[in-house]
C-alpha cells in the first residue's frame, strides 16, 4: 500500500462471507472530504444510501471475463448537470485518486482475496462515465496484486 491509512477505512459486510461468493460480488467506496475517511461497502448488491453525483464514489463488481474472472468499476465524472470544466477537473482527480480506491477495495476485503488468491491476477477495468466523449472511457487498471498491501 502506497497512500491507504487503513485506520481511516471502514468496511461493511452485507450478505457475504470472507470466501463467497465471488459473484455476485459488489462494492460501493465513498469517501469524507471532511474527515479522509473512506467508507467501503461490500456485498451482492450495491447497498448504502444513494450519493448524490457531486460526490465522488466508486463502485465494482466481479464479472466473469474470458476463462476467469475480472473486477470492472464504474464512476460518475459529470456531476449533476453537465459541466465540462468540472468533469474535467473530476476526470483528472478520479485519475488521480484511483489507485487510493483500490487499495481500499483490496484492503478491506482482503479475506477475500486470501481466500481466492488467483483474482489478485484478474484484470481491472474501470469505466468513466460522462458526456463528454474525451472522458467517458473503460481503461485497465492493472491486477488486485499491484493494490495489495507490501
Amino acid at each position: 500500500m502506497e497512500r491507504l491509512d487503513p485506520s481511516k477505512l471502514f468496511t461493511t459486510f452485507n450478505d457475504v462471507t470472507p470466501g463467497n461468493p465471488i459473484i455476485p460480488r459488489k462494492y460501493i467506496l465513498t469517501h469524507s472530504d471532511i474527515t479522509a475517511e473512506l467508507f467501503l461497502a461490500v456485498g451482492r448488491q450495491f447497498d448504502g444510501k444513494p450519493t448524490s453525483p457531486i460526490q465522488g464514489q466508486v463502485l465494482a463488481k466481479w464479472r466473469r471475463y474470458l476463462n476467469g474472472n475480472a473486477l470492472y468499476g464504474l464512476v460518475q465524472v459529470d456531476a449533476g448537470k453537465a459541466d465540462k470544466t468540472i468533469s474535467s477537473i473530476r476526470y483528472k482527480i478520479f485519475q488521480q485518486e484511483l489507485p487510493l480506491a483500490l487499495e481500499a477495495i483490496r484492503f478491506g476485503d482482503r479475506k477475500f482475496f486470501e481466500a481466492h488468491p488467483t483474482l489478485d491476477d484478474a484484470p481491472i477495468w474501470i469505466t468513466f462515465a460522462s458526456v463528454y466523449p474525451e472522458f467517458r472511457r473503460t481503461q485497465y487498471w492493472g491486477t488486485p496484486g499491484k493494490y495489495a498491501p507490501a
